[in-house]
């Protein structure tokens, strides 16, 4: 998504402090607060419907998908934080700290929004290789394609899917249905 403007580079500390936006998604990058607007509807139903199909195959004691606007930590200095479209972590394994999450998920799912730049998207990538992330689906809904990253050292190794069913590294009993997933 594109970023609204913002001069002003902020330390950990003072993000704390820092009042939220409402009804927008905030990021921080490199220090550099970005607020972005909040998701389409498409967007949002595509979330929606592939956090149903997690859910549906998961035990909530044991894990926790996430898709609500939440700040993961991917670094204090400096400040970088991302808000993934859904993050799926086991339960023992997360790390909360001043409200936030300062450890990764076992999987992280964004979907492309038109308004995505390719230098954003690999700011991400870059910064969840670097949390440690060891899985992330890039979910394309214009082309109906996923781009599925296993973590190989400090880097993504990426293969492509069109259609078929989905099988996260982490936990195994779990299928998503791509064809359940796209809106058109």
């Amino acid at each position: 998504m594109a970023t609204l403007p913002s001069s002003r580079i902020v330390t950990y500390e003072q993000w704390l402090k820092t009042p939220t936006v409402e009804d927008a998604i905030e990021e921080v990058v490199n220090g550099e607060i970005r607020v972005m607007p909040a998701n389409k509807w498409n967007h949002a139903e595509i979330v929606r419907r592939t956090r149903g199909q997690f859910e549906a195959q998961l035990d909530e004691r044991q894990v926790i998908v996430m898709d609500t606007n939440f700040g993961l930590i991917i670094r204090t200095k400096p400040l970088t934080s991302r808000t993934p479209d859904i993050a799926v972590f086991k339960v023992e394994t997360i790390v909360e700290r001043d409200g936030y999450i300062h450890s990764a998920p076992h999987l992280i799912l964004e979907v492309n929004s038109p308004s995505n730049w390719p230098r954003e998207r690999e700011e991400k990538l870059l910064a969840y290789a670097s949390l440690g992330a060891p899985e992330l689906w890039w979910i394309w809904p214009e082309k109906h394609s996923f781009d599925v990253h296993h973590l190989e050292g400090s880097n993504y190794r990426t293969t492509t899917l069109t259609a078929g069913v989905l099988k996260p590294l982490h936990f195994p009993n779990v299928q998503i249905d791509t064809a359940r997933i796209w809106t058109d």
